[in-house]
């Protein structure tokens, strides 16, 4: 079975976060949603949200792919956090997929895994690093780093999360189940 981290802080965008551990549960990845602190955080539009672990407690176990949710302050907070960044450059050198949406493609581009690559983001985000091939499209594949840009893509960020670690048919069935 496939497995994910979804990361979560102190104001973290609640949709995509949500939306992505819900569609990548539904197509039978195993998720763990790892909060940057232990306990509910609340997230950029107040909601209080409880991930099921602390990121401390799972450091050291392996992932198919880690998922970066936008939102401010959280992609500051993850960005902030040398954890964050040394479990990106990890994965990406172990050739694993790293994905993040709205303004978190930041965090990546941070982390020096931007650098040449197509991206995209919510506007605005990656306009301090000059070396990206910066996209307007919705989701933005550049190998195993894929990039999105906000809240209203995040349905569609997920679903191609799912296909990246299910399979297609898999994606198709999540999908059919949502009645899209």
């Amino acid at each position: 079975m496939k497995s994910a981290l979804v990361l979560f802080a102190q104001g973290s965008e609640e949709l995509e976060a949500v939306t992505i551990v819900n569609i990548l549960r539904r197509a039978g990845v195993k998720v763990t949603f790892a909060g940057l602190n232990p306990g509910a955080l609340r997230g950029a539009k107040e909601v209080l949200i409880t991930p099921d672990i602390a990121l401390s407690e799972v450091l050291n176990e392996p992932f198919d792919m880690i998922v970066l949710p936008g939102g401010q302050p959280g992609t500051n907070h993850l960005l902030a956090d040398q954890r964050v960044l040394q479990l990106l450059r990890q994965m990406n050198e172990q050739g694993r997929y790293i994905a993040a949406i709205c303004a978190a493609p930041s965090i990546l581009a941070a982390a020096g895994l931007l650098e040449g690559k197509l991206a995209t983001c919510y506007p605005g985000s990656l306009d301090s690093f000059p070396n990206i091939y910066l996209q307007t499209t919705a989701i933005v594949e550049d190998g195993r780093l894929i990039t999105s840009r906000g809240p209203g893509t995040a349905m569609d960020f997920a679903l191609l999360l799912a296909e990246r670690l299910a399979g297609k048919a898999k994606r198709c069935e999540v999908e059919a189940g949502l009645a899209r």
